[in-house]
Parts: C-alpha cells; sequence; structure tokens
C-alpha cells in the first residue's frame, strides 16, 4: 500500500490535490463543455500544462503519479496544522484515492469493514470500494450516504479504468470539475486552478452527488430523482460549464437495486 503522511489543509487559496482523467476513462455530463471556452481569449489548456502548473505552486511539496496518458494525480503534503481539512493520498491493489476532510464516523466504518484501528479516510475508500466492486453487498448511494463529515474524494480505478467521486452534503470542503483542450476531466479543489486549465468549461462539484466514470452523475442524498443541468454565466455575462442540482420533478426509471448485485462498477439502473 501507498500511504502519505495525513495532516491539513494549508492557508486559503493553496492548491491541495488534483487529479486528470484521459476523456476515454471519464465520462462528464456533456453541459460541462461550455462552446465559449473555444471562442474566448482564454483557452483551455492540455493536462500536462495544468500538472505543470499545479507543481509550479509547489515545488518542494507535491507529490504526483501518471498512468500512462490515462490518468495523473497530484497531492500537496500539508504544512499547515490550523485548519480543519486533513487530506490524504493512498494507494492499494492498484486503486487509489485522494481524500479530502475528515469522516465522524471513522471508527464504526472501519469496524463495519473490518479495517484496524489506525486505518484513515483514505483507506476506508479504497477498501470500500473493492467491497462494492467485487461483492456489491449494498448500492454505492447508501454507502456514501453512511459517511458523516465534511469530505470529499476521488478513486482512480486503473487496472477496471474506473473513475469515483464523490462529495458531502455540508458545503464544508469545495471540488471543482471542468474539462480540459483535449476534453480530459479535471476534477481539483482549487477553483483558479480550474478556471486557468478549462477556461469556461467548468463548474462546482454539486454537493450530496457522486460521480462514475460509466454510470454519471447521481446524488447520493435523492437516488431517485435525475440531475438537471442549470446554465452558469459567469461575470461577464458569458455562458460557463452548467451547475447541477436534483431535479425534484423527474424520477429515474426504476428502482435501486437492494441486492448483492448492485455495485460502483454497474450502475445500469441509475
Amino acid at each position: 500500500m501507498i500511504t502519505l503522511p495525513c495532516g491539513v489543509v494549508s492557508p486559503r487559496g493553496n492548491q491541495a490535490m488534483l487529479a486528470i482523467f484521459h476523456k476515454a476513462f471519464a465520462h462528464p455530463p456533456e453541459e460541462l463543455n461550455s462552446p465559449a471556452s473555444q471562442s474566448g481569449p482564454r483557452r483551455p489548456k492540455l493536462p500536462d500544462e495544468t500538472l505543470k502548473e499545479f507543481l509550479s505552486h509547489h515545488p518542494h511539496n507535491t507529490f504526483s503519479m501518471s498512468f500512462g496518458d490515462a490518468a495523473v494525480l497530484a497531492y500537496v503534503r500539508p504544512e499547515s496544522q490550523f485548519s480543519h481539512h486533513p487530506r490524504l493520498f493512498c494507494g492499494f491493489d492498484d486503486i487509489y484515492c485522494l481524500f479530502m476532510g475528515s469522516l465522524n464516523n471513522l471508527c464504526s466504518l472501519n469496524r463495519q469493514y473490518g479495517l484496524c484501528k489506525g486505518s484513515n479516510e483514505a483507506m476506508f475508500v479504497i477498501e470500500a470500494y473493492r467491497t462494492l466492486r467485487d461483492r456489491g453487498p449494498y448500492p454505492a448511494d447508501q454507502v456514501v450516504k453512511d459517511l458523516e463529515g465534511s469530505f470529499a474524494f476521488v478513486v482512480y480505478d486503473s487496472k477496471a479504468g474506473s473513475v469515483f467521486a464523490a462529495l458531502g452534503s455540508d458545503g464544508g470542503v469545495k471540488l471543482y470539475w471542468g474539462i480540459a483542450a483535449d476534453g480530459s476531466v479535471v476534477i481539483c479543489d482549487d477553483k483558479e486552478v480550474i478556471k486557468a486549465g478549462c477556461a469556461k468549461s467548468y463548474a462546482p462539484f454539486p454537493t450530496g452527488c457522486m460521480f462514475h466514470s460509466d454510470a454519471g452523475l447521481m446524488s447520493f442524498e435523492h437516488p431517485m430523482n435525475k440531475m438537471k443541468a442549470m446554465p452558469r454565466v459567469d461575470s461577464e455575462g458569458v455562458m460557463c460549464g452548467a451547475n447541477f442540482k436534483v431535479d425534484v420533478y423527474t424520477r429515474v426509471n426504476s428502482i435501486p437495486r437492494r441486492g448483492s448485485g448492485a455495485n460502483w462498477i454497474d450502475w445500469d439502473e441509475h
């Protein structure tokens, strides 16, 4: 297992984590890609350019891993001890997790999944993902809904070529996503990195929601309702990537499964 030391985020404005996935491995909502990105004065950057800029802000304190042309994960090691949200990175069995925030019920979750007492949040997320992928005892929305606290995480399963991300519902942690110049998906907690790398093709990641590269975006708080895109307009009056919210008037076509067939790899019912 690859495990980097946990800690807390550095002062507001410093980047903490960055994930970039090739468009062949992640399929975000079409509304995230704004046509205005190709016509404005600032154009989206290629993934390598965004990564270099991210690394340049913390040249001696950043860890990154590349997976060929498929993905790259980057993480700024914590410097401050006076902020609220720890950030973590670890990998096990070809699954890698970037985690920011904390879970109030981590001890009970570790017991439930048979993890040792000292396992951190990123280790737990990987184990939960492995359990759901391989055995699927619970639907993914119920597992994520059981997480108590302020959190955001990104999981990359390099063996399956799958991406999974989620953001807690309390708004305590911010997360953004966007589209790079080559169509790759960029996920980061720093708004300025997203704006510089994705131009107008970016949006806040919706709270209380999770995204899977094959199944798309859904709410884990309201799994029976579909997501809808709300157009965004920036301070210059230009259309940007859409905000995504739960459509309280529209339901999914079928009831989510509650048997062993439900997992994070196959969400056909959503």
